[in-house]
């Protein structure tokens, strides 16, 4: 019987971080086969965003979306225009898992937005404070 990694965070895990720490978690992630920055990790939402820079970056064309009706409020409070949905790989590590972003025209200083339904797909934790992601992969503990 495999007996799973403990995730977890300590105080050396800061180390790096000027603390106190109080920004948003951001990292970097492998989407639809390029390294993209500036991806934030909101832990209290279950929407998975991609913003139009991203979009069209990767040369996705309008035929690629899927329908999508529900509204969104940003974070100042305004409904937000959605363009539709899209199924993207994202990698962290070595696994790759496919995620349906809403994808949204406005500006943002995020390039993308992960969610909880992504860290939960990957039965990983995030820290804020520790500025890190943690998850299993292949028995052992890996950090974003």
């Amino acid at each position: 019987m495999c007996i799973p990694p403990i995730l977890g965070f300590s105080d050396e895990d800061k180390v790096g971080t000027i603390q106190p720490y109080d920004d948003a978690l951001v990292i970097t992630l492998r989407i639809g086969g390029y390294d993209v920055k500036r991806v934030m990790v909101d832990q209290g939402s279950a929407v998975k965003i991609i913003y139009s820079d991203l979009y069209k970056g990767l040369n996705l064309e309008p035929d690629d979306l899927m329908p999508f009706s529900s509204p969104l409020v940003s974070f100042k409070g305004r409904v937000v225009i959605l363009k539709g949905q899209i199924r993207l790989p994202v990698q962290a590590g070595m696994e790759i898992v496919e995620v349906d972003f809403i994808v949204v025209d406005a500006y943002s200083p995020y390039i993308a937005i992960v969610a909880r339904p992504w860290l939960h797909m990957r039965g990983a934790v995030s820290s804020t404070l520790h500025q890190k992601i943690k998850y299993p992969s292949e028995g052992q503990v890996s950090e974003i």
